[in-house]
């Protein structure tokens, strides 16, 4: 989801507003996935460690872990990284592909989120008992739905029943080639867990975990889904993101007012665009769209490849290169040039809907690699970083305003500068403006005093914490391994981040305050609730 411990967006809320705020962050969660996500932890090779969290243990153990890290690049330009650990059997692997829906363009948006759907669907070898037989079907589909679309534009109903007749048709039998859930099944017999995969704004990631004994089966599955991929039941998924998307957005308020939210945040840049897509272009979305994405960013170049766990790091590298180089080098895909203009004046929206009261305000920020974004975690956990922070006490507890409080920091990611979100679901009895009061007091105070060096502690200890959780895993260091090297060009930055925390100061946090919370620099959302 996010890049780091204090970046990662924290999510706090009701469940409505989790499920909503964590589609927009990329946690997607496709059905194949749901019977292994809760077993994901028993092979997970927990090194449960034994460290302290004062900054002075950990970063020796940092420093030996980064040692043990290897990485090499194959040919074609994929980049692997490779972490021994060998407290359990056990490897995860993560695949990263820096690509998301900030890569996408206007009238064609959700099609980061359609591959990584489709990536599961198998190759001309897995999911199908007669790919032969299986491939024209395919094609005359694509055709028949062509028609389709042509023929709603001019209105013709009689052609349209027709063509819909013959498209079922054409979509039943293609299905009876099918092998429903191959891919996650051979994963399943194998003793793989944590079989999923998510979109964001800035990366899809493709992960699970296997007995070390079976690492070639991942190197066997994973380069043939990404050099023979076929987007077999294209139309079916469809339907499924539709869905997926008529519960989390045009069926829910929260998921509304967030799509509302970043389309009058951001005037021009990407992360306007909702990551699961707009209804009309997922609706009208065609398999060859798809396909032209894929060929377009998911060359080895683009990809990041981590592996840690019980493995050999030479046994990995002679794997890779077998069945990952495979797959011809391609140029890079065009970097998002984007920019977001310079706020100048504050940017406010109301929607009434029947919903309880909700208030959002967010504030644009630097991106990762500004020297200043761990500033803005710290700012965070300062002011919602659980019961003992600043708005939780000041809204909950005190003065009752809010029945629960939250944050997004890096939303809807944070490759690019994007914006430190903060909300809240209003008491009953009290109003949106109260809570708006409320945090503009909150905000002020830490503009204009300092932070105690006891609640600067705090909030480092947290980090310290956090980072620590993250780092006990195989999975936890896959994702960050991957993450570092995609979003600041090196993995080691990982194990920098603590140093970065302990630097930071009492006036940096002021100083970070007072230049990012500003009127001219915020956008406020309220939820209204509709007469009954």
């Amino acid at each position: 989801m996010g890049v780091t411990p204090l970046a990662r967006p924290k999510i706090r809320l009701l469940w409505a507003i989790v499920l909503t705020l964590f589609l927009w962050l990329g946690v997607s969660e496709p059905a194949w996935a749901q019977v292994f996500g809760k077993l994901d932890r028993q092979i997970e090779g927990s090194s449960t460690l034994a460290v302290a969290e004062d900054g002075s243990t950990i970063q020796p153990y940092l420093d030996r872990v980064a040692n043990d890290v290897s990485e090499f690049t194959l040919d074609n330009g994929m980049k692997f990284i490779v972490l021994e650990r060998h407290q359990a059997p056990v490897v995860s692997m993560m695949l990263y592909a820096k690509v998301g829906a900030v890569n996408e363009v206007d009238g064609y948006t959700g099609v980061a989120h359609y591959l990584e759907h489709l990536a599961f669907k198998g190759t001309t070898n897995i999911g199908t008992t007669d790919y032969a037989a299986e491939a024209p079907l395919l094609e005359e589909m694509d055709a028949v739905f062509g028609q389709l679309m042509a023929a709603e534009k001019v209105g013709d109903d009689e052609q349209l029943a027709a063509l819909h007749a013959q498209f079922d048709t054409l979509q039943a039998q293609a299905s009876g080639y099918v092998e429903q859930n191959k891919f996650g099944q051979i994963i399943e017999q194998s003793g793989g867990r944590g079989l999923n995969a998510t979109t964001s704004a800035d990366a899809t990631r493709y992960f699970y975990s296997l007995p070390s004994n079976k690492l070639e089966l991942w190197m066997s599955l994973e380069s043939a889904r990404f050099l023979d991929p076929v987007f077999r039941e294209f139309y079916k998924e469809k339907e499924v993101i539709l869905e997926e998307r008529r519960m989390r957005v045009d069926n829910s308020p929260i998921g509304q007012i967030v799509e509302k939210f970043l389309e009058v945040a951001f005037d021009e840049h990407p992360y306007r665009r909702p990551v699961i897509g707009y209804k009309e272009d997922l609706r009208t979305a065609t398999r060859a769209d798809i396909a032209e994405f894929f060929d377009a960013y998911y060359g080895p170049s683009n990809l990041v490849a981590a592996v840690v766990g019980d493995v050999d790091p030479e046994n990995v590298k002679a794997l890779a290169k077998a069945y990952f180089g495979r797959s011809k080098a391609r140029s890079l895909p065009p970097d998002v040039t984007i920019e977001e203009p310079v706020q100048t004046q504050e940017k406010f929206f109301e929607l009434t809907l029947p919903s309880q009261p909700w208030y959002l305000e967010g504030f644009h920020r630097p991106g990762i690699n500004h020297p200043d974004h761990v500033v803005y975690s710290m700012i965070e956990s300062i002011l919602v970083g659980g019961r003992t922070s600043r708005m939780y006490q000041d809204l909950v507890e005190q003065s009752q305003v809010a029945l629960n409080i939250g944050s997004a920091n890096g939303f809807p990611g944070d490759l690019y500068d994007n914006i430190l979100l903060l909300y809240g679901l209003t008491a009953p009895g009290h109003t949106v403006d109260e809570m708006a009061l409320r945090m503009e007091a909150l905000l002020t105070q830490l503009k204009e005093e300092s932070v105690t060096p006891e609640e600067l502690e705090r909030v480092k200890t947290q980090a310290r914490a956090g980072m620590l959780r993250s780092l006990d895993s195989n999975s936890g260091m896959a994702s960050l391994l991957t993450e570092y090297e995609a979003k600041t060009d090196d993995w080691r930055n990982v194990f920098e981040e603590l140093k970065a925390i302990e630097a930071v100061t009492a006036e940096d946090v002021q100083r970070v305050a007072q230049a990012t919370f500003v009127p001219s620099n915020r956008t406020v959302g309220k939820l209204l609730s509709a007469e009954p």
